[in-house]
């Protein structure tokens, strides 16, 4: 399957509206890097790669946007400006404003508007292209490192679909499937949105990889009856000693896998390494509207079908993400190569790849 979920046509950003799958597919077109940050906040292009890749697209569109007949250096300060939208549109992963300070930062070595606007356009191109290349890389030094024969629980959504086209995670099992490697898949529902449900089992089931689903609080219950070789997942940041924030139950799943002896992988571009951010505890955990875990169907399909699962008035705590701490990760898998523990030693030698 030749999926990709974002694509510039038309001169536009088409996305494939995440928050209607599997039931529906649905394209959002994006003509200004305003609808660009509405469509990152409403989550209909999400995982941190493509979140990357759609927001340096905004920045191309928001040059667009800014008035011509400007000078070169007001013509970038307004764009600064006008992008700060997008920096906020989702506060935790990395690859968004890794993304937005690449497309400026090619912006600013032009001395001509128009130039300047092309050069905006030209890099958000490169980010993509250089993304799914990055996944293929990933997929390969990942699969290496799976069992034979054996089965692999993943947590959300990586594949296709959260990325330029390949996967990080979902590509690692990718990868290793068509090398005969992984006999199956498990795969949690990720409440409260379920994107292990809508999006993962979906791209594994065009893909003819065996999935089974499971709800997350089976995931204990697996690992015990050893039926799981490897559990790995992707990520939206990562510290720099290692800590990693990614979807909210990939913490849990960590301290499971490490109890019950079983590898824990990351897999993840070095686009979402962030040596600034010296510890998880530095990073910004996002909190999305308490509909998303009181009410089942809030935030995809269509908002007038909300099957209410709890009383009305009640109150919600959703995280989005959780901090797993580098001691309970077995390596981390990016396309400039294979970190392992030391993580605050070997991190620092991949980090300088791709980076501002």
């Amino acid at each position: 399957m030749d999926l990709q979920a974002i694509r510039w046509q038309d001169d536009a950003l088409w996305l494939l509206d995440q928050t209607a799958l599997p039931a529906r597919t649905r394209w959002v077109v994006c003509r200004t890097g305003g609808e660009v940050a509405e469509a990152i906040r409403g989550m209909r292009v999400r995982g941190a790669p493509a979140i990357g890749i759609a927001a340096a697209y905004g920045v191309a569109l928001a040059a667009r946007e800014v008035p011509d007949t400007l000078p070169p250096g007001l013509f970038l300060e307004h764009l600064r400006s006008a992008v700060v939208p997008l920096v906020r549109a989702r506060p935790t992963g990395a690859n968004l404003r890794w993304a937005v300070e690449r497309v400026l930062r090619a912006v600013a070595e032009k001395d001509v508007v128009a130039d300047m606007r092309r050069a905006a356009l030209e890099e958000a191109l490169r980010i993509h292209r250089e993304d799914e290349e990055a996944n293929r890389r990933i997929g390969r030094l990942g699969a290496d490192l799976l069992p034979p024969g054996c089965f692999v629980l993943t947590h959300c959504n990586t594949g296709a679909l959260a990325t330029g086209g390949w996967g990080t995670a979902l590509g690692v099992i990718r990868t290793a499937w068509a090398q005969g490697k992984v006999q199956g898949v498990y795969v949690t529902e990720t409440r409260p949105l379920l994107q292990g449900a809508r999006l993962t089992a979906w791209e594994l089931q065009h893909e003819g990889i065996p999935v089974t689903l499971v709800v997350d609080g089976a995931a204990g219950l697996l690992l015990r009856q050893g039926k799981v070789g490897a559990v790995i997942v992707g990520a939206d940041r990562i510290a720099g000693n290692g800590d990693v924030a990614n979807k909210v139950g990939t913490y849990p799943l960590a301290v499971l896998a490490h109890r019950h002896g079983v590898p824990f992988y990351v897999a993840a571009p070095t686009s979402t390494l962030d040596p600034d951010t010296p510890s998880g505890e530095a990073i910004p955990v996002e909190e999305r509207p308490p509909q998303e875990v009181t009410c089942l169907g809030w935030g995809w399909g269509e908002e007038g079908h909300l099957l209410p699962t709890a009383p009305p008035g009640v109150s919600a705590w959703n995280p989005v993400f959780d901090i797993t701490p580098a001691p309970l990760i077995t390596a981390i898998i990016t396309e400039a190569g294979v970190a392992h523990p030391p993580f605050s030693q070997s991190l620092p030698r991949l980090s300088g790849r791709n980076r501002p």
